[in-house]
């Protein structure tokens, strides 16, 4: 099966978005990312636990919150056309 284009950002505001499964995973700059905000073929994961994002107040805007470790069904839910951009605190 072919997979969404997996993406991770590396954000100053929240921090890098690095797990060992991901070590081989492209990252990006803020800057790129802004770039990227609202087209309709990038959505942004924000892939906190539970705890950890609705203790934090920085959020990016439009992005979607994600269980940690639901790939599986991240790839379900998302087209294969679609850039998956990750984020974590």
């Amino acid at each position: 099966m072919v997979l969404a284009r997996w993406v991770v950002a590396v954000l100053a505001l929240v921090g890098a978005a690095v797990s060992p499964g991901w070590a081989d995973a492209p990252r990006m700059t803020k800057e790129e990312l802004k770039g990227l905000l609202g087209r309709p073929d990038v959505v942004v994961l924000d892939v906190r636990t539970g705890g950890d994002w609705t203790g934090s107040p920085e959020k990016i805007a439009g992005a979607v919150r994600e269980e940690p470790g639901g790939e599986a069904a991240w790839a379900a839910k998302y087209g294969k056309d679609q850039t998956l951009v990750l984020y974590c605190a």
